[in-house]
C-alpha cells in the first residue's frame, strides 16, 4: 500500500494550526521575501541546525524556544519583506497592457529564441577568446554530432551533466565543450588540451 500526506497536513498534525492567507496574497509575499532575502540565515538563523539544537518536543517550546534564540528574527524579516512589498506596489503602477505585452515578447521571442540558440553565442566567445574564426555546422555535419567549428576544429557542444553521464551510445569524436546554464547567462567550459588543439588549427 502506497499513501501520501500533505505538507499541509503534515503542518496541522504537528502545530494544530491552519493558516489561512487570501487568494493570491502568499505569492506575492513569496516574491518579496525571495527578492528581499527577508529569512535568509543571517536573518532569522540556520533554521536546520536550529531544529536540531532544540531538544523539546512540542510546537510550542519550539516557537519559545526558538523566539529566545533569534529575539529579532521574526521581526526583522518582516521588515525587510514588508520593504519589499512597498516596492512592489510601486512597481504595479508602471504595469499596463503594454509593458505585459512588451514582456511576453522577450520571454516567447527573445529569451525563447536566445536560449535555445545560444551555441552560436558560445562559438562566438571561444573564438574570440581563441582569435580564431567560427561557424555554426551544416545540417550533414549535425548528423556526425558536430555543433560548428572554431577555427578548423569540429566541436561538439553539451551540457555540463554530460560529463556524469555513463554508458552513452553515441560517440563523439570531436573536440567537446561544456556549459552550464546559469541564471545570469551561461558558463563554459574547455580544457587546456581542447584549447591547444584549437590554437593548433587554422
Amino acid at each position: 500500500m502506497k499513501i501520501k500526506i500533505s505538507n499541509k497536513q503534515i503542518a496541522e498534525d504537528l502545530t494544530g494550526k491552519e493558516r489561512l492567507f487570501p487568494k493570491y496574497t502568499t505569492q506575492i509575499i513569496n516574491l518579496a521575501n525571495q527578492n528581499s532575502q527577508g529569512t535568509r540565515p543571517k536573518v532569522v538563523g540556520q533554521m536546520s541546525d536550529l531544529i536540531q539544537e532544540f531538544n523539546g518536543k512540542n510546537y510550542n517550546e519550539w516557537v519559545d524556544w526558538y523566539s529566545r534564540k533569534q529575539p529579532n528574527a521574526t521581526k526583522d524579516a518582516t521588515r525587510k519583506i514588508s520593504r519589499m512589498i512597498d516596492n512592489l506596489k510601486e512597481a504595479i503602477l508602471y504595469i499596463d497592457d503594454k509593458l505585459i505585452e512588451e514582456w511576453v515578447k522577450d520571454l516567447v521571442h527573445t529569451k525563447t529564441f536566445s536560449g535555445l540558440m545560444f551555441q552560436e553565442s558560445i562559438l562566438k566567445k571561444i573564438g574570440e577568446i581563441e582569435k580564431l574564426s567560427y561557424r555554426l555546422a551544416e545540417p550533414d555535419e549535425e548528423s556526425k554530432g558536430i555543433d560548428g567549428y572554431i577555427g578548423n576544429v569540429p566541436v561538439s557542444i553539451k551540457p555540463i551533466t554530460y560529463k556524469a553521464m555513463k554508458g552513452l551510445s553515441e560517440k563523439i569524436e570531436t573536440t567537446i565543450i561544456f556549459y552550464d546554464k546559469k541564471r545570469d547567462g551561461i558558463s563554459i567550459e574547455y580544457d587546456v588540451g581542447v584549447q591547444s588543439q584549437i590554437s593548433s588549427f587554422d
